[in-house]
């Protein structure tokens, strides 16, 4: 796994609301894109040809999988930030405050008690 990659697609998405809204309305296109376009972007002048995901991190990206994500070592602040950013609000009409923070905690219960994955690059 390209943590690297998948942290940068992370941190990068979760601040910056039009790709926040584009990943949430259309994850496969979103997801194509960034790796294509966003994702190998340096600075305004450079772009790198190195990274990209692997199919197992495109396939988690695009069913916004935060479970498999955190399994594969993604960092676990941006992994929770960023679905936070895209179900929170409807998790909480329907069940009240910190809705999605229970339901994500309650789908890594299997971890509890186990060393978590790393999240080094």
């Amino acid at each position: 796994m390209s943590k690297y990659y998948v942290n940068k697609f992370l941190f990068t998405v979760d601040r910056n609301p039009e790709y926040l809204e584009r990943y949430t309305k259309d994850p496969r296109t979103f997801v194509a894109t960034w790796e294509q376009s966003i994702g190998p972007r340096l600075n305004d002048a450079e772009m790198s040809t190195v990274h990209s995901f692997t199919e197992a991190e495109r396939t988690a990206l695009i069913e916004h999988d935060y479970v498999a994500l955190f399994e594969m070592g993604a960092h676990f602040f941006l992994n929770l930030t960023i679905f936070i950013g895209i179900y929170d609000e409807a998790h909480m009409l329907k069940n009240g405050p910190l809705a999605f923070q229970k339901e994500f905690a309650a789908r890594l219960q299997h971890w509890v008690g186990k060393d978590y994955p790393s999240v080094s690059t």
